[in-house]
């Protein structure tokens, strides 16, 4: 248990680096809620795993961190954006509580949005998607649709499938290779 020096200890610190850090992310990111979730979520975890650590090896800790995290931003912000740009073309209609997978529908129809060939085109991709998806290994399928499809955070997604955040990245980046794989050799462009 931390004593109560060390929690001051462990404030004071981040008191320090707030600003820094912040200006650090958002630089990277260019978006200001984006780079305070980042930083926040820096600083806790500096909290939560090391602040038992010596004072002086917290600087590299957070910096280290703070990478990562931002980093992680990065990749999630490609893959989503991936993933979303492909299967967006499909989501004609925009009921938010509608199933992409399933939004080739009579509306769409009568929108007169698609010919009936795009529309069997899209059908037929969407079929593929799909089986795709189902071909994944349980824990990836389970992974990428928690980060992909609910818009989880890593730590989110970790506590849902009950194992570490590490597993979580492993999991998605197999995930998202395979099926990007998969979809270049099936003819289908990301």
């Amino acid at each position: 248990m931390r004593t109560l020096g060390s929690q001051k200890e462990l404030s004071d610190f981040l008191s320090s680096v707030e600003r820094r850090a912040f200006k650090q992310a958002l630089y990277a990111v260019r978006n200001e809620e984006t780079a305070l979730d980042i930083v926040q979520n820096a600083m806790m975890r500096l909290a939560e795993k090391y602040g038992d650590r010596p004072l002086k090896e917290w600087p590299m800790l957070f910096q280290r961190i703070l990478q990562n995290a931002i980093r992680d931003n990065y990749r999630r912000a490609k893959v989503q954006s991936l993933w979303t740009t492909l299967l967006s073309s499909f989501a004609l209609n925009s009921d938010e509580d509608s199933d992409f997978l399933e939004t080739i529908s009579s509306k769409q129809e009568s929108e007169g949005l698609a010919t009936p060939h795009r529309r069997l085109e899209q059908k037929q991709t969407l079929a593929i998607i799909e089986k795709e998806i189902q071909k994944l290994p349980a824990r990836q399928r389970e992974a990428f649709l928690l980060r992909y499809w609910e818009e989880m955070d890593i730590a989110e997604t970790a506590a849902v499938m009950g194992c570490s955040e590490g597993s979580v990245k492993t999991h998605c980046s197999r995930a998202t290779h395979t099926l990007a794989t998969a979809m270049t050799e099936l003819g289908i462009k990301l």
